[in-house]
């Protein structure tokens, strides 16, 4: 099992250059709207701001050095409004008590502090339109109110997609709940219009109507369902993404952090024509689903996209191909029968997934011919049970990666190991790639993670002490007793991460 799939996602957005140019907040300065915080001017910073996003960075990371001219131009389009919203950087590895203070643990970490109040994680995109509608809904009445058709008008061209009610009562409670869930959905601006023309510009007969425009896709959705706030929370949602969303840096973080928990993956060529030629049987049933599962389509020929390849076992000549996958905790992937991209194939596929028809798709390599010929036996998903469950035996397992830097250095220590325990009938070493071999009933989290399969009752208990010859032998030997993992820690591992979802 590879780390959590959409926290793997964040390696892919960031890929912009950085830019330099930080100047104390203290300082006047025409080179830079953006603060500089220290564990010194900290409190006064945060006071004497009524509104301030804080970065949390490390000079050295790649990720934050990818926000930084982004995080520039943001603070400028602030500064250009005379917002009273600023932006501010720390160091946070020359800060480390405002990062300990602030519970930082990994960067960039950007909090907004209001009136020096306990400060909000910031959710949106890390786009200059995202950050300023974000921000300006954190600071201000979550549905912004408009006076006349030409604001309204500006609204529209200055947001891809924005939420618009119209309320004949802007005082009214469907007005109010309109706000409610304006106030829930960080990422889309939304505002209030009272305006005859307004209405009359829409054909809106009605008091009361809710309007999601965007650049894209049809332009506008009408909200016709019972206005409860799950509801319409849920329509802005799906309706706020492309019927399919094309993956990359600037969609990720809608796509893996978002509502939808089911995502069918097309995976295709754009060199080889497929956007054109196969994205139209998908684009005819998306509107079907579109309230139970995202489409997404991914680009095989990005380079960064290959490891999100390796995580479904994909090759390039397999390419174009599908894939559902469920981002529950067991971030379970199914597989369709054909690789058809016809509508009828796709529906199909989905309907099944939908109905609870289908088996949930494991990675296998082929068993190898010499699996057993050496002293660390070779496993893969269809020889595992015959060999680890054998209960007239102790079968030490490790599952590794290849890229994975501790795997290597554990492998010569490891054929010592199975060097040392070659001879014993009842002992066995074996090692397992589990990044093209999975198990149905044992989820790998972290690169290598050893466990022992006892003899007898097959209880597994995963090793957790020094990586040693002397002490995997003791691990054996004591039939897991010794180096064991507490029950509550197994699942947590300092070393090579499966990518997570945040960085694919």
């Amino acid at each position: 099992m590879f780390m959590d799939f959409t926290e793997m996602y964040s390696l892919l957005l960031c890929s912009l250059v950085a830019l330099s140019g930080f100047v104390s907040c203290d300082e006047e300065s025409t080179k830079s709207n953006v603060l500089v915080f220290t564990t010194e001017n900290f409190q006064a910073g945060i006071e004497n701001n009524e509104n301030v996003l804080v970065e949390f960075y490390a000079p050295w990371c790649g990720h934050c050095k990818g926000l930084e001219p982004i995080y520039e131009e943001t603070a400028n389009l602030l500064a250009a409004k005379n917002s009273n919203i600023k932006l501010a950087k720390v160091d946070a590895i020359e800060n480390k008590q405002l990062a300990e203070q602030y519970q930082i643990r990994g960067y960039p970490t950007l909090k907004f502090f209001r009136k020096g109040k306990a400060p909000l994680d910031y959710s949106g995109d890390r786009k200059p339109d995202s950050f300023i509608s974000w921000l300006e809904k954190k600071s201000g009445t979550p549905a912004k109110i408009l006076a006349s058709v030409e604001e309204l008008k500006e609204f529209q061209e200055a947001n891809s997609i924005c939420v618009v009610g119209y309320f004949k009562d802007p005082q009214s409670e469907k007005a109010k709940l309109f706000t409610d869930v304006a106030d829930t959905i960080d990422h889309h601006p939304f505002a209030i219009i009272s305006i005859d023309q307004a209405f009359t510009d829409q054909g809106i007969e009605e008091v009361s109507k809710i309007i999601l425009f965007k650049q894209f896709d049809e332009g506008k959705a009408i909200f016709e369902g019972e206005l409860d706030e799950a509801n319409l929370k849920k329509v802005v949602i799906a309706e706020s993404l492309p019927l399919i969303v094309d993956f990359n840096q600037d969609t990720a973080t809608k796509i893996f952090g978002g509502e939808f928990q089911s995502h069918l993956l097309l995976f295709l060529s754009q060199s080889s024509g497929h956007y054109d030629s196969l994205l139209e049987g998908a684009k005819s049933v998306v509107k079907e689903f579109r309230d139970k599962i995202l489409f997404v389509s991914i680009n095989a020929d990005e380079e960064e996209h290959g490891r999100i390849l390796d995580f479904f076992g994909l090759k390039k000549e397999e390419i174009p191909s599908m894939r559902i996958i469920k981002l529950a905790e067991d971030m379970v992937k199914y597989k369709p029968e054909k690789q058809d991209f016809s509508a009828e194939n796709i529906k199909s596929f989905v309907t099944d997934f939908i109905e609870g028809k289908l088996k949930q798709h494991l990675l296998s390599q082929d068993l190898p011919e010499d699996w057993d010929k050496k002293a660390v036996k070779v496993l893969v998903a269809s020889n595992f049970a015959d060999v680890a469950l054998d209960t007239s035996k102790n079968v030490l397992v490790e599952f590794y990666a290849p890229w994975c830097g501790h795997c290597k250095q554990l492998e010569p220590i490891y054929d010592q190991l199975g060097e040392a325990f070659k001879e014993k009938d009842d002992i066995v070493v074996a090692k397992m790639d589990a990044t093209v071999n999975e198990l149905e009933d044992t989820k790998i989290l972290s690169f290598p993670t050893i466990k022992l399969y006892k003899k007898g009752d097959n209880k597994v208990v995963q090793y957790n002490g020094e990586r040693t010859l002397e002490g995997l032998s003791k691990f054996i030997e004591s039939g897991g007793e010794y180096g064991k993992a507490p029950a509550e820690a197994e699942e947590e591992d300092e070393d090579d991460d499966l990518p997570r979802k945040d960085e694919l």
